[in-house]
């Protein structure tokens, strides 16, 4: 089964902290906390709304010295965020946009973010950087596996295809985040553990 991971907008929105909940009882293993413009309150305020009990689910992306505070499961490392804190013990993730950065960093992290896989749909003009060639490729090299977590414009049906390169998850921000409610939030991430747990993947991650 792959693995489902949702990352947030950059600025906050209505109601979310109850669609990351809902996000993680409906079928997301993990939210990312990605707030790059945020005030360290403003960050705090967001966590605290989230139950207690989701927050080993949760990845810091920012003000990562609050993780271990608030009990996070999680730090995500990328270009704003270079080293994990002091006194943090729990998942490591990082960013990566080349297949050569998955190979560094594969030995240094629990799973990487590789992207852009297709067209962005949050981000305008942010186009995908790779082939199906040279991701059937990497796959069959070894390059993805498990760890290698697919982001970039992806929908619940691109699952299988992920599964066939080798992907071990994916990464969903624009497809859950646009236009979303609560309601929606629940609709869209059943549809994406759906496609996630279809047999058609042929790819089962290590959880």
């Amino acid at each position: 089964m792959m693995k489902v991971i949702v990352i947030t907008p950059p600025e906050f929105v209505a109601y979310e902290a109850e669609i990351i909940r809902i996000l993680l009882c409906e079928g997301a293993d993990r939210v990312h906390l990605r707030k790059p413009e945020s005030s360290e309150n403003d960050f705090r305020r967001l966590v605290k709304a989230v139950p207690e009990q989701f927050r080993k689910r949760l990845t810091f992306q920012d003000h990562l010295p609050l993780a271990a505070e608030y009990g996070a499961g999680g730090v995500h490392l990328n270009a704003r965020n270079h080293r994990v804190p002091d006194g943090f013990c729990g998942l490591v993730s990082r960013s990566c946009h080349s297949f050569v950065e998955v190979a560094e960093y594969s030995g240094q992290s629990d799973y990487l973010f590789l992207s852009p896989i297709f067209d962005s749909i949050s981000k305008q003009g942010y186009r995908s950087h790779f082939s199906e060639g040279q991701l059937l490729e990497a796959g069959h090299n070894g390059i993805l596996g498990p760890k290698a977590i697919a982001l970039g414009g992806i929908l619940p049906e691109h699952m299988p295809l992920l599964g066939k390169y080798g992907f071990g998850g994916a990464a969903f921000l624009g497809y859950v985040w646009k236009d979303v409610t609560p309601e929606a939030a629940a609709k869209r991430i059943r549809a994406i553990r759906k496609m996630a747990e279809s047999d058609k993947n042929g790819f089962t991650t290590a959880q």
